[in-house]
């Protein structure tokens, strides 16, 4: 039996991308397609989604959408079913989804993704004629009101309990704003309450969604253990710990197609696990780029934000050892202001050896995977990453902390795991200047041997990360909320 399902997120390529959620959100239609599930993704209207849209032609309007006039228009995302919230008061800005062009969060975040949220509500609820859902899938806290609606204050037209579905892709942002909203959410007042919106005294979004959904998911098996625990629970884990076996991990897939060195225009020289030795072209190409001086040292590369949360602050502590070692930096990211300053200090203290690039670029970041020897990605914390499994897939060998998808995902070089062929990288314990340190001399030390540098480089990019596995993940979850339930 076909199941229809209404994925609701704040992006997805490639309409719309600040994150890895945009990533998972677009590639969800086509990696569930296989399992006769009929994903339809529902976008705020933003300007770039909009301009996708071949009609403008509403299925349907609101009146008053939180105080604002709103229509629903459908269109196609990748060839699969969209829906776009257009209530231009709301979603037509300059800047970001979240934020003005100077960075700030816009002050009504709140009432644009509650409007987002109770819309969603009502095209699952049945609002839309001809468009019938059996369940709603909420991604992040900007979904989050949506399975609180539904189980609040579900619309008329709904004539059964609506199952939903919660995914955390970062527990660190949750959607926290004051008292002072809650009047106009258009909630019950049974809905403030410990086991539905309130929260610490005020309206949290992604505590709402936990609460309501039927199931929640992070995107790895090791992440949604940690969300237990302070340490990483971020304020929530207690309720974590209250859902017990309703929580679950699933790891993110890649776009294989996208990221295929075999068939990648933007790198330099197509190369595959067989054709390896190509792959020392997209490394001159690589050091030529980045004005790096050439020679056989091994070429770190990092493609990242730049935040406290990836430890890019730690990574400052040891460059000078790096360089000390014969290493080399080609960095891409931007973030914070000042660890952008620290690293153009870095590189010019060390000019030739570390380069550095702010912004984002996408064929780069392709370039970058294609023709470093590591990537370094010393994350604090990491749901799930998808960096490492670029790098898998190009022979960039990640050296990793060992946490949440990092953890699930690499495989350590320990002496066993060399043993018998399978190690696919490095992991490291503690985010810690010495222990990164150490990670990195590891790697050097690998490097140097090339028969086992290359079996570590082949052993990863033979890994599947693709979505095959990850979609009947999704799949089988979707049915077991479906499933009539025993009386």
């Amino acid at each position: 039996m076909t199941l229809s399902i209404l994925s609701v997120a704040s992006e997805a390529v490639p309409l719309i991308k600040t994150g890895g959620l945009a990533d998972v959100a677009g590639a969800l239609p086509a990696a569930l397609a296989p399992y006769d599930i009929k994903l339809t993704t529902l976008l705020p209207g933003y300007p770039s989604v909009r301009r996708a849209l071949d009609n403008n032609k509403p299925i349907h309007k609101w009146a008053n959408l939180l105080g604002e006039e709103a229509r629903l228009l459908a269109g196609e995302i990748a060839g699969h079913p969209l829906l776009v919230l257009d209530c231009p008061m709301l979603f037509d800005r300059d800047g970001s989804p979240y934020t003005d062009n100077a960075g700030h969060d816009w002050e009504d975040n709140w009432r644009r993704f509650a409007a987002f949220g109770r819309a969603a509500a009502d095209i699952a609820g049945g609002a839309v004629k001809g468009r019938g859902f059996d369940l709603i899938h909420a991604h992040d806290w900007q979904a989050g009101l949506a399975p609180a609606y539904l189980r609040f204050a579900p619309p008329r037209q709904l004539k059964r309990a609506m199952p939903s579905a919660m995914t955390i892709h970062n527990m660190a942002f949750q959607g926290y704003f004051p008292a002072t909203i809650f009047d106009a959410l258009g909630l019950p007042g049974n809905a403030w309450a410990l086991d539905g919106v309130e929260y610490h005294g005020g309206v949290g979004f992604l505590k709402a969604g936990l609460e309501s959904a039927g199931a929640i998911t992070t995107v790895s098996p090791t992440y949604a253990r940690e969300i237990r625990t302070g340490e990483f629970g971020m304020g929530l884990e207690g309720l974590i710990v209250s859902r017990g076996e309703r929580v679950s991990g699933i790891v993110n897939g890649i776009d294989t197609v996208q990221w295929n060195p075999e068939t990648d225009r933007a790198i330099a020289s197509p190369f595959s696990v067989r054709t390896l030795a190509r792959r020392t072209a997209n490394k001159r190409a690589l050091e030529q780029e980045f004005a790096l001086e050439p020679g056989d040292g091994p070429l770190f590369v990092v493609v990242s934000r730049l935040t406290w949360q990836k430890g890019l602050d730690v990574l400052l502590d040891v460059l000078d050892h790096l360089v000390s070692l014969g290493g080399r930096l080609a960095l891409l990211g931007s973030g914070d202001v000042a660890l952008e300053q620290a690293y153009l200090s870095a590189a010019a203290r060390h000019p030739g050896r570390i380069t550095i690039r702010t912004g984002y670029d996408e064929a780069l970041s392709h370039r970058l995977q294609a023709g470093g020897d590591a990537i370094l990605i010393p994350s604090r914390f990491e749901p799930c990453g998808l960096t490492q499994l670029y790098g898998l897939r190009y022979g960039c060998v990640p050296i990793v902390a060992r946490t949440g998808g990092l953890a699930d995902t690499v495989i350590d070089a320990n002496l066993a795991a060399l043993s018998i062929g399978v190690a696919t990288g490095i992991q490291f314990d503690g985010v810690t200047p010495a222990a990164l340190r150490a990670a990195i001399e590891r790697a050097i030390a690998l490097w140097q041997h090339p028969d086992d540098w290359r079996s570590i480089q082949r052993a990863g990019m033979k890994q599947d990360f693709s979505w095959r596995s990850s979609g009947a993940a999704y799949a089988a979850l979707y049915r077991s909320l479906c499933a009539p339930r025993a009386i």
